[in-house]
């Protein structure tokens, strides 16, 4: 596939100048040409699981939906040739592994903390419709207490979550047909993919976030018993039916869509 980027042209992030803070950014990581060929290949040359909802495929390590990590038990799935252009260099080496997800209109992600035990640099590259997503923080609060951001995550955009953002606020993706702007206009959305980029944690985090940090919960032996990834599978359907944004649901959706 003839791309036409260049390692400079991965490398162009910049930090939001909003709180909070640790967002950094690029638009046009890619080209419409090139946006549009990629859909291509995801609509026809991939084979996605069969069920409705938000789909993932993994490249590079999968992820355990158990632990949250890298799943011990599957080897590691080479990056395709359409994926290799889109790997950002702005960290010292390639992402341990690669998530491509599928939104259809109305599909969402309950909020949630990547594995803070697990995993370091979070990125996430944009492709098809704009999607609004929700960053709050305050988890243990009343909603009225909470601190909430959206970010337009615009279509061919490139977005780094590190720092604050990453460590001490959740990200989310509300279902719902049609997302409200800051103007008062109403945007439908569409279909929307998502390619998901993670670092494995060299060493263990010490940010002492005790709401969200499995590191931190873990060291007070408060970490909550994460379920197998066969009894979230099991549970899916009730939880997914209930439209539950609770950890337990989030894990149990997750594992149905991987269908482990």
């Amino acid at each position: 596939m003839d791309t036409h980027l260049d390692t400079d042209s991965r490398n162009n992030l910049t930090e939001l100048p909003i709180s909070p803070s640790g967002i950094l950014w690029q638009n046009d990581f890619i080209t419409p040409d090139h946006e549009q060929r990629l859909i291509s290949i995801f609509q026809t040359e991939l084979t996605w699981p069969e069920r409705n909802g938000r789909l993932s495929l993994h490249y590079g390590y999968t992820f355990d939906y158990k632990t949250f990590g890298i799943d011990p038990d599957i080897p590691y799935k080479e990056f395709p040739e359409w994926l290799q252009p889109l790997i950002p260099t702005s960290e010292s080496r390639p992402p341990d592994q690669v998530c491509l997800q599928y939104y259809p209109p109305g599909a969402g992600i309950p909020p949630h903390v990547d594995s803070h035990r697990a995993w370091d640099q979070l990125y996430a590259l944009s492709l098809g419709a704009p999607v609004l997503m929700a960053l709050k923080k305050g988890k243990g609060k009343a909603k009225e207490e909470q601190q909430r951001v959206e970010i337009d995550l615009l279509p061919r955009s490139m977005m780094k979550l590190g720092g604050e953002v990453r460590l001490h606020w959740t990200h989310g993706i509300a279902k719902r047909k049609t997302d409200t702007l800051p103007d008062g206009s109403v945007r439908i959305r569409k279909d929307r993919w998502s390619i998901t980029y993670r670092w494995a944690r060299e060493g263990e985090c010490e940010c002492g976030d005790t709401e969200l940090c499995d590191t931190a919960q873990a060291r007070l032996g408060t970490e909550k018993e994460k379920r197998s990834v066969l009894a979230a599978a099991a549970g899916a359907e009730s939880d997914i039916k209930s439209g539950s944004e609770s950890p337990s649901g989030f894990q149990a959706q997750e594992a149905a869509e991987y269908g482990r």
